[in-house]
C-alpha cells in the first residue's frame, strides 16, 4: 500500500513542479506552438500560442481556459 502512496507522490511531485516552471516563466497560458485552448465555462475553442484575455463566446477571463485534451 505504502509503495503505491509513494509512486502517486512521486507524479503528484514531477506535475506541480511543471506547473511551478510554468508559472514562473509566464506560460500557463502561452506556449511556444500553436494549441487548442478550450474555455472552461462554455467550451469555446481557439487556437493559438496563447490563450485570448477574454473568451469571445460568454466573456469569461483567460483563466477560465486550459489546455484541450484530445486523449480520447
Amino acid at each position: 500500500f505504502f509503495k503505491e502512496v509513494a509512486e502517486v507522490e512521486e507524479e503528484h511531485e514531477k506535475r506541480y513542479l511543471a506547473l511551478l516552471k510554468n508559472l514562473e516563466g509566464g506560460k500557463v497560458f502561452k506556449k511556444d506552438k500553436v494549441v487548442r485552448w478550450k474555455c472552461r465555462n462554455c467550451g469555446y475553442v481557439h487556437e493559438g500560442a496563447e490563450a485570448p484575455e477574454k473568451c469571445p463566446a460568454c466573456g469569461f477571463p483567460q483563466s477560465y481556459y486550459e489546455l484541450m485534451a484530445e486523449n480520447y
